[in-house]
C-alpha cells in the first residue's frame, strides 16, 4: 500500500470516527470542505432546517444561503458574505452568532439558531482540512423572551430593568415611561443612581444591600424625583431576573400619588371641618353610630350644657343623662338604630347644673375615615317657648272678653295661637247644625249671652253647647275652638246672619 493510500485510508477512518462520536449530540454539526461543498450533517444540523437529509441543506454554500434565508434579531436581513456558513469557509473564526432561519419562500422565520465556527487543520501542512457550524437551536428561549419583552411593554405597572453588572438600565417599559415623564432614551444606559429608583426609600440602606447582592427588594415607599422637576411617591420592588446569560433586576413600581393627593386633600377637608365644627354656633356633637357614644362637641354644646369636652367624650348620650327621660333617650336611639335622620325633633335635655332645656334636634349620618358617626345639631328653644307661653296665657286672658276685637284681629290671634298645617281628629260634620251656628257666633267674637240673644235661647242652653263644642273637638278655651274652627276654614260666614248684641254696641259706642 502507498503512502497516499495509507493516508487516505486514515482519513476516512477519522472521518468515520468523528461523525461516530458527533451524530448523537443535542447541538447541530454541519461539515463543509474547504472548496464550500456540504460534506455531511448530524440529525440535530438536519432537525433545525427541517430537511432529513444533506442534498436538502444543499450541496454547496450557495446552494444552502438560496434555500435558508437568514436575518438578525433585529430583522436586519444578512448579506451574502454575513452568513455564518460563509464565514467560516473564508476562515473567519466567530461564536455565539444568533441568526433567525426562515425557509425560502416563507415570510416568517421558523427557527433561532446560535452558531460557533470550529476550523479542522491538516497535521502536516496546517491548512484547513474540514470546516465545521455547530449550532444550537435557541427557538424557545427567544421565543419565551418575545413574549416577556411583549407582556414587560404592554403591563401598565411601571417597570424597569438594569445589569447587576454595571447597574444600567437595559429595558423600560411605557408604563414608567408615562408615570415619571422620562424619554425612553433619557432611561436606557443610565444607572440605578443616574435615575434613582431608590430615593428616600424607607429601607434604603437594606435596597442597596440587597442590589449588591442579586437578592430580592422587598417593597418599601420611595419618592422618584421628576425630569420636569418634584417627585412622586411611589412603592418599588426588586427581582432578580436572568436576560440571556446576564443577571438582571426588575424593579416594578406602584404609583402613590393619587393616593397621597387623596390623603391631601382629605386632610384639608377634616381640617376645614374641625374648624366650622368647632366655630359653629349651634351646638354640635359628633358619636359614633354603634353605642352612641360621643367623639367630639364644639364650643357651643359645652356652653349649652355646661359639660366640658372631657366629661362627655366616650360616654354614650344616655349615660350623660343628657335627655329629659329615658324613654326620650330610647327613642331617639331607635330612629338613629333604625338608619332614620331626625329633622327639628323636640326634646328637652338637662343641663350639668340640671336646667332643662328644650331643644331641636336633627341629626345626619357622615362618615369619618372607616367609621361611621351621627352628627347631632342642637337649637336651643328654650326662650323662645317661654315667649310662647307668655304670649298664649296673654291672648287667653284677652280672649275672656273678645267682644271688643275686630274679627281680623280675632283671626291672627287664633292662627298664632295654635298654628295647623296637618287636619286630623274631628271634623265640622260631627257637629250638629246648632252646634255650627254656635261656633260661627264664638269665632265672630261673641260671648254667651250674646250667642244667647242672638239665637233667642237661654244662656244655659248656649252654655250646654259650647261645652258638647269643646267635648267633640277637644278644646277647652274659646281660642281654641276659633283656632280649631280656622284650620278648617270655618269662619262662620253664610251659616246665619249676624244679629250685633245690644251689649257689644254699646261697649263699640263707648
Amino acid at each position: 500500500m502507498t503512502t497516499a493510500s495509507f493516508k487516505s485510508l486514515r482519513e476516512t477512518a477519522d472521518l468515520r470516527h468523528l461523525r461516530q462520536i458527533i451524530v448523537g449530540l443535542d447541538e447541530g454539526v454541519i461539515l463543509i470542505d474547504p472548496d464550500q461543498s456540504l460534506l455531511w450533517a448530524n440529525d440535530a444540523a438536519l432537525a433545525m432546517h427541517g430537511v432529513g437529509d444533506i442534498a436538502d441543506l444543499g450541496a454547496t454554500v450557495d446552494e444552502y444561503r438560496d434555500r435558508f434565508r437568514l436575518r438578525y434579531r433585529n430583522n436586519h436581513r444578512l448579506d451574502a458574505d454575513d452568513y455564518p456558513i460563509e464565514r467560516v469557509v473564508a476562515g473567519d473564526a466567530f461564536s455565539e452568532v444568533v441568526v433567525e432561519v426562515t425557509v425560502a419562500g416563507e415570510d416568517s422565520p421558523r427557527w433561532v439558531h446560535q452558531v460557533r465556527s470550529l476550523v479542522l487543520n491538516d497535521d502536516d501542512d496546517g491548512e484547513p482540512a474540514c470546516l465545521v457550524l455547530i449550532l444550537q437551536d435557541v427557538s424557545a428561549r427567544y421565543e419565551a423572551e418575545d413574549r416577556f419583552e411583549q407582556s414587560f411593554n404592554a403591563n401598565p405597572a411601571p417597570a424597569v430593568i438594569c445589569r447587576l453588572g454595571d447597574l444600567r438600565f437595559v429595558k423600560v417599559n411605557q408604563g414608567f415611561l408615562d408615570m415619571t415623564g422620562h424619554l425612553r432614551d433619557q432611561v436606557l444606559c443610565k444607572t440605578v443612581y443616574d435615575i434613582d429608583v431608590l430615593r428616600e426609600a424607607d429601607r434604603r440602606d437594606l435596597a442597596k444591600e440587597r442590589l449588591a447582592e442579586g437578592r430580592t427588594i422587598p417593597q418599601m415607599e420611595a419618592e422618584l424625583e421628576l425630569p420636569e422637576g418634584g417627585t412622586k411617591l411611589v412603592i418599588v420592588a426588586g427581582q432578580p431576573i436572568d436576560m440571556g446569560d446576564q443577571p438582571c433586576m426588575l424593579f416594578t413600581f406602584a404609583d402613590l400619588e393619587p393616593r397621597r393627593k387623596a390623603e391631601g386633600a382629605l386632610r384639608h377637608s377634616e381640617e376645614r371641618f374641625t374648624r366650622t365644627f368647632q366655630l359653629a354656633p349651634v351646638p354640635m356633637a359628633i358619636g359614633a353610630r354603634d353605642g352612641h357614644r360621643l367623639c367630639e362637641v364644639n364650643a357651643s354644646f359645652t356652653q349649652m350644657t355646661g359639660y366640658a369636652a372631657t366629661e362627655i367624650i366616650g360616654r354614650p348620650l344616655g349615660e350623660v343623662n343628657l335627655w329629659e327621660s329615658t324613654a326620650v333617650c330610647h327613642a331617639i336611639e331607635a330612629s338613629i338604630d333604625g338608619g332614620r335622620d331626625l329633622r327639628g325633633h323636640e326634646a328637652r335635655i338637662q343641663a350639668k347644673d340640671g336646667a332643662t332645656i328644650d331643644c331641636l334636634v336633627s341629626t345626619e349620618a357622615i362618615r369619618l375615615g372607616d367609621d361611621a358617626c351621627v352628627l347631632w345639631a342642637f337649637q336651643d328653644i328654650t326662650q323662645r317657648k317661654a315667649t310662647e307661653l307668655e304670649l298664649v296665657e296673654a291672648i287667653a286672658a284677652v280672649m275672656k272678653d273678645t267682644s271688643w276685637f275686630s274679627r281680623s284681629i280675632m283671626d291672627k290671634l287664633a292662627r298664632l295661637r295654635a298654628p295647623q298645617t296637618d287636619i286630623e281628629g274631628p271634623g265640622l260634620d260631627d257637629l250638629t247644625a246648632r252646634e255650627r251656628e254656635v261656633l260661627a257666633l264664638i269665632c265672630r267674637g261673641h260671648d254667651d249671652k250674646t250667642i244667647a240673644r242672638t239665637l233667642n235661647v237661654a244662656g244655659n242652653t248656649v252654655r250646654n253647647h259650647v261645652a258638647r263644642i269643646y267635648a267633640k273637638i277637644g278644646v277647652n278655651r274659646r281660642i281654641a275652638a276659633v283656632a280649631w274652627a280656622r284650620a278648617r276654614g270655618f269662619d262662620g260666614e253664610g251659616v246665619m246672619a249676624e244679629k250685633p248684641a245690644p251689649r257689644a254696641r254699646q261697649k263699640v259706642a263707648a
